[in-house]
């Protein structure tokens, strides 16, 4: 475990909430949290917080700009180019200059250039501030602190979810803290960290060992158990942090959207996406497809703005082909779906539709995980061609699904159900309401205690998202 980790949660957490219960002004309740974003993102990122800064500033002003009428487009404008390059500049110059490289021979440099965590996602919310103000003028906030809190706010700075500033404006100004939302808040918190530490790393610790293999010497076996460990992984890792972060705002007043919603129990990809980090694709659908035209204006235009969100979509993730082919593929199965090439609305197809859709699902993530498409694609192969691989490989990728193991893999796709949610309502509807709760508290105080000791015990596993 490392020493941020354990900074925050034995030191970085009590002393913020510390700070923010006994301290009753909203004003300085604001300024806590400011400080607090701050130091957090300080943590791993002590230069890139200048960064974060003139991005937060830039956008401010942008904003105010966008609320006038002489230099709104304008404004608009810069804060498109300027957020933006933000990211081409750090994320995709490497890409681009090897991409040259590759084409045309040309000996470019290609610059190592660290990148700030979290960059796609304050970027991104800097950017719908802007473009949201300038739609209704309204929204435009004339304190920066304002703006400031709404873009760092530390449980949603580094790996979002991407929030909205017309969804919490009213709550940086005025919200409710008591010992209910505190409650309920440590609750998601505890539950959130629970998936990511005692689910999504043990997931993780068997996709990691198949993946870093080359992909001959995998079996067939192996290489479905890579597959779909790694899928599991990633859905618990990134939805236990949008849990963390839902929890950590609640305590604190702020109501986050649900980022995620069972998305495999869809019975399409097109459902799929309306669970599945469902901020970015609400992101892309507001502020890249409907500009764009939606599918107001014929098939062709329709199909072309499909597949120009998706593209990007995979290319947000990062700089490598493997994330434009995991957006692609999902695009085109999309694209099929709109024009019932795919026949998901028939009743026939339903008994299949969710056969369907994680196959997909699963056989994306595969090339999402790669390291190369090459690498992706021959452990796709080797899951239908009945590849032997190397018995010695296929061993150690065995000898990894230990009882732990097996238990952990039937938890997570109890959890990846909404078993436990409809129990919860079914129970709210008696009077054994009451005793659910404490049912749920004791959970996760549980599930906290053993987050903590399995933190304490095993090597630090970042956050998958962490590094988009």
């Amino acid at each position: 475990m490392t020493f941020s980790s354990v900074v925050f949660l034995f030191m970085f957490f009590p002393i913020t909430f510390l700070l923010y219960a006994v301290i009753p002004n909203k004003t300085a309740r604001n300024i806590i949290l400011v400080a607090a974003s701050l130091v957090f993102y300080a943590f791993g990122e002590p230069v890139a917080v200048m960064i974060m800064l003139a991005s937060i500033i830039l956008n401010y002003f942008c904003g105010r700009l966008a609320a006038g009428e002489k230099y709104a487009k304008l404004a608009v404008l810069l804060a498109v180019l300027v957020n933006i390059g933000l990211l081409i500049a750090y994320k995709y110059t490497g890409f681009f200059a090897t991409v040259i490289h590759d084409v045309t021979g040309l000996s470019i440099p290609v610059p190592h250039i660290r990148l700030p965590i979290g960059i796609s996602f304050f970027t991104f919310q800097g950017l719908s501030y802007v473009i949201d103000v300038y739609r209704d003028k309204k929204l435009v906030q004339k304190n920066v602190f304002y703006v400031l809190l709404y873009i760092a706010f530390f449980p949603q700075l580094i790996a979002g979810p991407i929030v909205r500033y017309a969804d919490i404006a009213k709550q940086i100004e005025e919200r409710e803290f008591d010992a209910d939302r505190v409650s309920r808040g440590l609750c998601r918190f505890a539950f959130g960290l629970g998936k990511k530490v005692l689910i999504a790393n043990q997931m993780g610790f068997v996709a990691d060992k198949v993946f870093s293999f080359a992909p001959g010497d995998v079996g067939m076996a192996a290489s479905w158990i890579g597959a779909v460990c790694y899928t599991l992984q990633i859905f618990f890792d990134f939805s236990g942090y949008s849990d963390m972060a839902i929890g950590l705002g609640c305590i604190f007043g702020f109501d986050f959207k649900e980022n995620f919603n069972y998305p495999f129990v869809a019975g399409s990809i097109r459902e799929f996406w309306h669970r599945w980090h469902i901020s970015l694709s609400g992101w892309f659908k507001e502020y890249v497809y409907i500009p764009l035209g939606g599918s107001a204006h014929g098939r062709f235009r329709t199909t072309l703005n499909m597949m120009l969100v998706f593209f990007l979509s995979g290319f947000w993730h990062g700089a490598n082909f493997t994330f434009i082919v995991w957006g692609l593929i999902h695009g085109l199965c999309q694209m099929f779906e709109v024009y019932r090439i795919i026949p998901t609305k028939k009743k026939w197809f339903k008994p299949i539709g969710h056969i369907y859709t994680m196959l997909v699902v699963v056989l994306a993530f595969v090339i999402f995980r790669a390291d190369s498409l090459s690498q992706g694609f021959t452990l796709i192969g080797n899951m239908f061609t009945g590849a032997s691989g190397v018995p010695a490989v296929n061993v150690q990728i065995y000898a990894c699904m230990t009882g732990l193991f097996l238990l952990t893999l039937f938890f997570a796709l109890l959890l990846s159900t909404p078993v436990f949610r409809v129990i919860r309502g079914k129970v709210e509807e008696t009077k054994h309401a009451a005793a659910y709760n404490y049912v749920a508290y004791t959970g996760s105080l549980v599930i906290l205690a053993l987050s903590i000791l399995a933190l304490l015990s095993s090597k630090y596993n970042p956050f998958i998202y962490f590094r988009f």
